[in-house]
């Protein structure tokens, strides 16, 4: 089971990922701006408040993503 170690927000909604298997990865939130609520991270602050939550990642507003998602979506290298 994949499980995110480290997350840190970086410009134009993409996060970078750190996986246990020691891969790092980039995640594009865009195209989940415009669904329930994912809405809210169009608010940079709250973008910005994304944290590790057991095995994946949360904001503050209480959203998250199932770590695999967001494994098997993540790109190994943000251009």
């Amino acid at each position: 089971m994949v499980s995110v170690t480290n997350v840190e927000p970086l410009d134009d909604y993409i996060l970078k990922l750190e996986f246990n298997n020691t891969e790092i990865k980039y995640f594009d939130m865009k195209s989940y701006l415009d669904h329930g609520i994912f809405k809210d991270l169009r608010d940079i602050s709250i973008f910005g408040s994304v944290k590790l939550f057991f095995d994946t990642i949360n904001w503050s507003n209480g959203a998250d993503i199932c770590p695999d998602i967001l494994y098997e979506k993540s790109i190994p290298n943000h251009n």
